[in-house]
């Protein structure tokens, strides 16, 4: 069966002269036909595989429903021994794929320009675009398809709009030229019958330049094609076309062009695909369901859907989420395709209450069982032959002796009878006990500890943060990390403060008063006791909170200004080296380190560097002794998480570095005071302390090798000392690793692609353990295969990672033009080898990567990749590190923010509000929006806010008596304050950091803060609107199969 994707018209449907301020061409023409990613070899594009060759078995992407009964047979014993949501029965779900997406693994950026695709706009007379305008059709582009192409009648929406004289306007939404500003008049558009969507897509399109023609016009059914796909031949891709390259006017490379004529008609947003409908459509139809993991290559629901995982062989989506869970079975079809090949791995994710923790398996003095040659862990991969004697690796094909100790009969289905019984063969994720072997020196670890480096220069006194951390950690440390069986933690804690000196306090229990040591040699840094530094905080108890109060009043009247940094770090891993255990440094920094001592920064910051050749170091750091230092810290399993509370630069790339290689997390407050970032603070200092974490931790992804493919690149708060071992002092709950994937041969499509992720660590208790997290892939030779199994918010997570790396080797516009020139391609492809024939005006995308248009577009205005010198180097470079180690929920919610409207929520019911779209045609007068990021909170009031919202949230009459300077809420006891207080309550607990909320007015100058995050609009920093960067990426892909 033929498949058709989304398709869209005209405006995104002729070649542009330039849209949205995007790059015509990608570098210099080529001298051969390209398709190669980033510094690939150049590749030709081959043709697409007769229908002929094909499988027939069944359609590509089958009629679906939305939720399937389980199955009747239920091969799994009801008793099973399963990770996931209790009491339910295992199901599949043969709902509509989410939005995902992966690819082949490329080397990431390459120094030299990505192909050209140049060629001349097609010409289109104004009239004939007004045509074309009056007469486009648009079907459903929902997820739920139709394998027969009926037609859907129902009564027709009308839509109108007036008619607008001619004027001169600011850079619009579509350039002259092909399809410049028209001053035909618009007549009402009416809808006729529409088209059920074909399998696998969405289709909106012209039926031709017919000015009579008002309403829209009926497509002719989609065509089946029982062997499979037709070969569509439109060419080879990136054959060199003749003709200019024009610039585009405003936004990314280009600045800003005023075009004068007509005003053009506006085409309706609600015509393109919307990531609120497509999350909203997951929700219907998985939401409360439990996702089952007994399949290979099922695609999960969406990172926004809530829905309960039940562990049943593979990994659940909570631990590992791809870009696609079907891999091309080939090299060459990964290259032409250009979909990355990615998982994002959270090893040591949190697993909701309502669904079964790990189970730790303990073999004793055996030690977990692995294959003699690739080394994999047994899971559930492994084949067990001969009557139970011997074991074939699913990874490498090795035949094993099985162990006299594991040894188990098989039943009659060549199952051992204790399958059920041993988590390692049932489940895909699971811990073993490490033996002595997998610790350092052959010698058990000693518990963790937590070290708090407070910095008391005078900015920080006179603030109050140093109170204020003093007394939270007086409370705090009675919540310090335990095992789950544990009555009391067994990490010790110890305290440092500093400014240009550093002063080490010995709090041991049989002490009346601590003592203080100063250590004024910052040239070679030692630590001058061990016995009574690091302590536990039940025993010392009375001694530390001693401390705590007595050292705002030491420094008190302090006026040293100056302080060290490099010194702090390498005290704090001395003290963890000498005491022979893991551990993480809290440190409490408010300025550039500028008093004499390695390490010592100056101010760098050179905004006019922005959008030049030289941008890039801005990003790296600015010596290289931090790097060094980091290197040192994770050798020696010393984390850092840095806490700043800058007023000025504070060369966040240079200091920023140390979190970052060491897995640990970078805070920053702004001008901090205590009234309004204080909350905060502590806040996400409680969750810092509080989080599951493991210690010294090594990460190794083994992946089905004689199979053909392997990991080749790494992204995250990690360490790469070589190429196969992610090495992190620590790793906390929220930290993710985006791994690229390769092929080195043909992969089966027999036996799939095997991932096996191991994770070595310590944990709080001081027990070396590994976790273990298996899940197994599809393989197909179709592309249609690939494209439907795609997750377009992992495939996100990996462009953003990926471009943010490059940074700091590549120039900000060549970066930019290589996310384009990909996104053309992948959709390219698609159109190329799935699509069913369709006029090349038309937009066709997979349903799967609808919404990647609109996430590419938002990652590109970025302020990472904006490229504008209003923003901070120092914002920019605490954004790109924070992007870095997210997980798939935290970059969709980042890239994509929500915008909930609060004057629309039901007080009486506990359903939030649904999200619209992030665009300022869905704001109203009349309205109240919550916005949300992850990294900042904006509550929106319309001029004409409903006065019962605004009297029982803020216990004010109107919006204009409403304080924007308040940083909370009020607790309020009325249903409008209780449901909103709860809304945000339970947004920040989904989110890495706490964000103070922002209250904004329309129309008044807070309000373009606001403004930067509607990110489906033209950014105010630069960057086209969503509707515009549509017509850019249209373009390249139509000069792609020109």
């Amino acid at each position: 069966m033929s498949q058709q994707g989304y398709v869209a018209t005209p405006p995104y449907s002729q070649s542009q002269p330039g849209m949205g301020g995007y790059p015509t061409g990608f570098g210099p023409p080529s001298s051969q036909p390209l398709y190669g990613h980033y510094s690939g070899t150049p590749h030709s594009y081959s043709t697409p595989q007769p229908a002929g060759t094909l499988k027939s078995a069944a359609p590509v992407n089958p009629p679906v429903s939305a939720v399937s009964p389980p199955s009747a047979h239920n091969p799994f014993n009801p008793n099973n021994l399963q990770n996931g949501f209790n009491g339910c029965q295992p199901q599949r779900f043969h709902s509509p794929l989410p939005v995902s997406s992966q690819g082949p693994s490329f080397p990431p950026y390459s120094n030299s320009p990505p192909a050209s695709y140049q060629g001349p706009a097609s010409a289109a007379s104004p009239q004939q675009v007004a045509n074309q305008f009056g007469s486009m059709q648009i079907s459903s582009y929902g997820p739920g398809v139709n394998q027969n192409p009926q037609m859907l009648h129902s009564p027709p929406p009308q839509t109108s709009f007036p008619a607008q004289p001619p004027q001169r306007m600011p850079p619009p939404a579509l350039p002259t030229g092909p399809l410049g500003p028209t001053a035909s008049p618009v007549g009402p558009v009416g809808m006729g019958s529409l088209p059920s969507p074909p399998p696998g897509g969405m289709q909106c399109g012209f039926p031709g330049p017919n000015a009579s023609n008002t309403g829209f016009q009926q497509q002719l059914p989609v065509q089946t094609h029982a062997q499979g796909y037709p070969s569509q031949q439109r060419g080879g891709y990136g054959s060199q076309l003749a003709g200019p390259q024009p610039s585009f006017p405003g936004a990314f490379p280009g600045g800003p062009a005023q075009l004068a004529g007509p005003q053009q008609k506006k085409l309706d947003p609600d015509s393109i695909p919307s990531p609120i409908h497509v999350i909203e459509d997951d929700k219907t139809r998985r939401a409360g369901q439990v996702y089952t993991t007994n399949m290979r290559g099922q695609v999960p629901p969406l990172v926004t859907t809530d829905c309960g995982m039940q562990d049943q062989g593979n990994a659940t989506p909570h631990f590992i989420r791809c870009t696609s869970y079907c891999f091309p079975s080939t090299s060459d079809m990964a290259k032409q395709s250009q979909v990355p090949l990615a998982a994002v791995i959270k090893p040591l994710a949190v697993i909701p209450k309502n669904e079964s923790p790990l189970y730790i398996v303990n073999h004793g003095e055996n030690g977990p069982l692995r294959c003699n040659r690739c080394k994999a862990y047994m899971c559930p991969f492994m084949q067990f032959i001969e009557g139970g004697r011997r074991y074939q690796c699913g990874f490498c094909n090795c035949v094993n002796e099985v162990p006299p100790f594991y040894f188990q009969h098989l039943d009659h289905i060549g199952r051992r009878v204790d399958y059920y019984e041993r988590p390692e063969l049932s489940l895909g994720s699971y811990e073993f006990v490490a033996t002595l072997g997998y610790c350092k020196n052959n010698k058990p670890p000693n518990p963790p500890a937590f070290i708090f480096m407070i910095d008391v220069s005078y900015s920080n006194i006179k603030s109050g943060l140093v109170k204020l951390i003093c007394d939270e950690l007086k409370i705090l440390l009675d919540t310090l990390p335990k095992e789950d069986q544990a009555e009391i933690s067994a990490m010790r804690v110890g305290f440092v403060t500093y400014n240009k000196v550093l002063h080490f306090y010995n709090v041991k229990s049989n002490l009346a008063q601590p003592q203080m040591m100063v250590v004024t040699d910052v040239e070679e840094m030692f630590v001058p006791l061990l016995d009574g530094f690091l302590v536990s905080f039940q025993e010392s108890r009375s001694v530390i909170n001693n401390l705590l109060d007595q050292i705002p009043e030491m420094f008190a009247n302090t006026n040293e200004s100056e302080t060290v940094f490099a010194p702090v770090i390498q005290a704090g891993m001395e003290a963890l080296k000498a005491a022979e255990c893991a551990g993480k440094l809290f440190v409490f920094q408010s300025s550039l380190p500028t008093a004499e001592a390695p390490g010592k920064l100056k101010n760098r910051d050179d905004r006019k560097l922005v959008n030049t050749d030289k941008e890039k170091t801005l990003f790296q750091p600015q010596t290289s002794i931090y790097e060094n230092l980091a290197k040192e810290c994770v050798a020696n399993g010393c984390c850092v998480d840095l806490f700043l509370f800058p007023n000025q630069y504070v060369d966040v790339a240079t200091l920023g570095l140390l979190p970052l290689l060491t897995g640990g997390t970078l805070y920053k407050y702004n001008n901090f005071q205590i009234q309004n970032e204080g909350p905060h603070f502590l806040s996400d200092l409680r969750g810092d302390v509080q989080k599951q974490i493991g210690f010294d931790a090594i990460m190794r992804v083994r992946t089905s090798t004689d199979l053909g493919f392997r990991a080749t690149d790494f992204f995250g708060a990690i360490y790469m000392n070589n190429t196969t071992d992610a090495e992190m002092a620590a790793v906390d709950c929220d930290k993710a690793i985006t791994v690229e994937f390769k092929h080195d041969d043909k992969l089966s499509e027999e036996n799939g692609a095997l991932i096996q992720c191991a994770l070595l660590y310590t944990s709080v208790g001081g027990q070396r353990r590994l976790r273990v997290h298996n899940l197994g892939l599809n393989c197909s030779s179709h592309f249609a295969d690939l494209y439907k199994s795609c997750e377009t918010d992992a495939l996100i997570n990996f462009f953003a990672k990926s471009a943010y790396k490059a940074l700091l080797s590549q120039p900000l516009k060549t970066i930019k033009e290589i996310l384009i020139n990909q996104t053309a391609h992948m959709l390219a492809c698609y159109r190329k080898n799935c699509a069913s024939p369709s006029a090349v005006s038309q937009l066709i995308l997979p349903d799967s990567m609808k919404v990647l248009p609109v996430y590419m577009n938002c990652l590109l205005k970025s302020h990472i990749l904006v490229g504008s010198s209003e923003i901070s180097t120092d914002e920019r470079a605490f954004q790109r590190q924070v992007v870095m180690s997210m997980g798939v929920a935290d970059s969709q919610a980042f890239f994509y923010p929500r915008l909930i409207p609060i004057h629309t929520m039901d007080t009486s019911s506990e359903t939030l509000p649904s999200a619209v779209r992030c665009s300022e045609e869905r704001l109203s007068e009349g309205g109240i929006f919550l916005l949300e990021n992850g990294l900042n909170t904006f509550l929106w009031l319309g001029v004409s806010s409903p006065p019962e919202f605004i009297q029982g949230i803020f216990n004010v009459p109107s919006s204009t008596h409403v304080n924007t300077e308040a940083t909370s809420l009020p607790e309020l006891d009325n249903p409008y304050s209780k449901k909103l207080r709860a809304i945000l309550n339970s947004t920040k607990s989904k989110r890495l950091h706490s964000t103070k909320l922002m209250i904004v007015k329309q129309r008044e100058k807070p309000e373009m803060i606001f403004r930067q995050f509607l990110v489906e609009d033209k950014g105010l920093y630069g960057g086209a609107s969503y509707m515009d960067f549509l017509c850019c990426v249209h373009k390249e892909i139509r000069q792609l199969l020109s």
